[in-house]
């Protein structure tokens, strides 16, 4: 019997650690998607494994990608090293110029640019501050220096937004299905002001990330009632918080 529950607790322990995966069906078939660590997230669709901004910890296990997307140059959004470790002959990594030039073998892709890879469309988007930055006259992003990302597969649209605030491009958003939105203090924008963006381009359904140490509970409030599903997940493993 101790065999028995020593075995059992070990099970549970092993499924605790697996990452969540949630299935979007689309028109092409389903869309998995699996929260990693922070911003980093992974998308299967189309016989294709693509890494967004993909930084330690959470990487164990999981298939090296076929395309990998970075949104810019920060150390909580790009990992070199782990670029490299994803990557296998053919993976198509997508970037803003500054990721380029740190990361072997990234194709440029700037603001208003798209790229198709397989049935998948990626479209470049701004990603930027509009007032918070670490000094006077200055932003911790500025227009242009970075990409979100919005992903079309089988007729759905997948937005990840970056480290942004509620730009007007943002706010203009038509016809997201699925967005993944930051919220964090102070390099992004706190929960409220997010969820009034989130108000204004509507996606079908949101999923807050990059939301360390913010309170959850005020974005998903301020959403009830708008129609929006609000998909909250674990994006801070023990290890990571």
């Amino acid at each position: 019997m101790r065999l028995l529950a020593c075995v059992l607790f070990l099970m549970t322990a092993l499924l605790a650690q697996k990452p969540q995966t949630d299935q979007i069906q689309t028109a092409a078939g389903a869309v998995k998607i699996t929260p990693i660590h922070h911003a980093s997230l992974m998308l299967e669709g189309g016989g294709m494994v693509i890494h967004v901004d993909p930084t330690n910890p959470g990487y164990e296990g999981l298939p090296k990608a076929d395309i990998i997307l970075i949104t810019h140059s920060h150390f909580d959004h790009m990992e070199p090293a782990l670029v490299a470790k994803l990557s296998k002959p053919g993976t198509v990594i997508l970037a803003p110029e500054d990721v380029a030039r740190q990361v072997s073998g990234a194709t440029v892709l700037h603001n208003g640019e798209s790229k198709q890879v397989g049935k998948w469309t990626i479209d470049a988007v701004p990603m930027y501050n509009l007032k918070r930055g670490p000094a006077a006259g200055k932003l911790y992003h500025t227009k242009g220096a970075g990409n979100g990302y919005i992903l079309t597969y089988g007729g759905k649209r997948f937005y990840i937004a970056g480290d942004t605030e509620g730009v007007p491009e943002m706010r203009a958003l038509k016809n997201i299905d699925v967005a993944f939105v930051c919220m964090n203090l102070p390099y992004t924008m706190p929960p409220d002001e997010a969820a009034d963006a989130v108000k204004a381009f509507h996606p079908k359904i949101v999923y807050p990330y990059h939301y360390r140490g913010s309170d959850l509970s005020v974005f998903q409030k301020a959403l009830d009632g708008t129609g929006i599903e609000v998909r909250l997940r674990e994006w801070y493993p023990p290890e990571a918080k």
